[in-house]
């Protein structure tokens, strides 16, 4: 079995030297570059196509990495993974980067290998309540009070989310218009009491098996 690639970005070295220790004690990881700022991140990213990129997301012009399509031999996109302190997750939330995740750089390195196995993988992390804590917790919700409040489209939905789609592709997997996606969102948050995406596709990975796969309305 291959090796996970990495490249891992941050603006300190004692980051670097504290990522690259942890990771190149894995087995299943390699480190293919790391890089101190935005532009070798970024070049380094585009030539070698890894699987997953540890990003500071605070690094001046990494949103150049949001115009690039890098997609690895495979047909898989890089993964992208901020590493941030959690007084910082505000900043990754607003991010304009679609389907990321999100390591806090308080984890411990056990978390942190664990996560991206998780990402590796195809799952996407966000932020939690505590950094060792791996499902989300709506508002007190547990996932079966959550199940029932929602509809089937709504559940639909909530899938597709999870998935990194937008709206608009959303849109085009149910055969319906973009606004109806939006009020349906809205419709979401409000009954899951959230307020935002990254959150609403957390609770859907956290608990995979509420929704079954959306199928294309062509698929039947």
């Amino acid at each position: 079995m291959s090796r996970i690639s990495v490249v891992i970005a941050d603006r300190y070295p004692v980051v670097l030297q504290g990522l690259s220790s942890v990771l190149s004690a894995e087995a299943d990881f390699e480190i293919v570059a790391s890089c101190g700022d935005a532009a070798s991140c970024i070049e380094a990213i585009r030539a070698l196509a890894p699987d997953i990129a540890i990003l500071d997301p605070t690094m001046p012009g990494l949103i150049a990495l949001k115009n690039s399509s890098v997609v690895n031999p495979d047909g898989r996109p890089t993964r992208v993974v901020f590493f941030v302190p959690a007084e910082g997750y505000e900043l990754v939330l607003s991010s304009a980067f679609d389907g990321f995740s999100v390591v806090p750089k308080e984890a411990s390195p056990e978390t942190l290998v664990r996560a991206l196995l998780q990402i590796a993988s195809g799952q996407t992390i966000v932020p939690q309540s505590s950094v060792d804590q791996v499902t989300p917790e709506v508002n007190g919700l547990n996932s079966e009070s959550a199940l029932a409040v929602l509809t089937d489209r709504e559940r639909q939905i909530m899938r597709l989310v999870s998935e990194g789609l937008s709206n608009k592709e959303i849109g085009r997997r149910l055969n319906i218009a973009d606004g109806t996606i939006k009020v349906h969102l809205h419709h979401i948050f409000q009954k899951l009491e959230i307020s935002n995406r990254t959150a609403l596709a957390a609770l859907v990975i956290s608990q995979h098996d509420w929704v079954a796969p959306v199928k294309s309305p062509e698929s039947g």
